[in-house]
């Protein structure tokens, strides 16, 4: 099966940086400041394919550098080092991070979407449902308004936006159904991958369960390859089938999840297991 997301050797560093940054940080020495400089090595060397319709976790405390990784791979935030590849893209020929900021804000709209754990950076809660959505796909040169009333409706349906809510301002809706409406933007322009960062921190469980379940089901309804950011190996469990394990900005553990969770080998992805349990 041919992969939709490639990453290789994806490094973020925070500051100056130094020859010492990477030797003087990690998981062996239980830190990710450089004693030499004083940088922050978020991440290092995270490397990963997915394939369409395929699901990968990834998992770790604060500060273990998931997230830094995923905002990375969504043009969020520059990388230090690594390349990032989308077959949606140049047929996978052209390293994302090498791109002019024009053209990563394209890939941002129409290729790679990542929701939010805050609503509040993926959507403008001073604005309608329905407007959030149309300026997503305004953004991607759609100007018939019919047919982006068509897809707005569309979108809504799909991730269970009330119709009736279409003109009710974000900031009035409850957390789960802002996650919602930022889901339904995020996917306005049919993108190939999808990030997930924390998507259900926050939220109530039976709230959250909703959410996950919307999230699988249009997985297996538009065959999206979706990365998975979180802290709790019970949303790794029902979203994913492959897992990495980070801390202090590295890659320490990796496998099928459910072989993971059940005979995790690393130290750390046996604490975080049995703090699961």
């Amino acid at each position: 099966m041919s992969w939709a997301v490639q990453v290789e050797g994806l490094g973020k560093i925070f500051g100056p940086g130094c020859p010492e940054c990477v030797a003087a940080t990690g998981p062996d020495l239980q830190r990710e400041l450089c004693v030499v400089c004083g940088s922050i090595v978020a991440c290092w060397d995270v490397a990963f394919t997915v394939a369409p319709g395929e699901s990968l976790g990834i998992i770790g405390e604060s500060g273990s550098g998931k997230s830094t990784a995923l905002r990375c791979i969504a043009g969020d935030q520059e990388p230090t080092a690594g390349r990032a590849f989308v077959r949606s893209v140049d047929g996978g020929a052209t390293d994302l991070f090498t791109l002019p900021a024009a053209e990563r804000r394209r890939v941002a709209v129409e290729d790679v979407g990542i929701v939010h754990q805050n609503p509040a950076e993926g959507l403008a809660l001073d604005i309608t449902a329905g407007g959030n959505v149309v300026d997503r796909l305004a953004a991607a040169g759609w100007r018939h308004f019919g047919r982006m009333r068509e897809r707005l409706l569309e979108l809504l349906a799909r991730t269970e936006v009330p119709a009736e809510r279409v003109d009710h301002l974000v900031r009035t809706f409850s957390g789960g159904m802002r996650q919602r409406v930022q889901i339904a933007k995020v996917l306005a322009n049919r993108p190939g991958v999808l990030l997930l960062d924390e998507p259900t921190t926050g939220l109530d469980a039976s709230v959250a369960a909703g959410v996950l379940d919307l999230v699988r089901d249009l997985q297996e309804e538009l065959d999206l390859a979706i990365v998975v950011v979180s802290h709790d190996f019970r949303v790794i469990e029902m979203l994913t089938r492959r897992v990495l394990v980070m801390q202090h900005g590295r890659v320490v553990e990796q496998g099928l999840t459910d072989q993971l969770l059940e005979d995790p080998q690393h130290p750390y992805s046996q604490r975080l297991v049995a703090a699961a349990r």
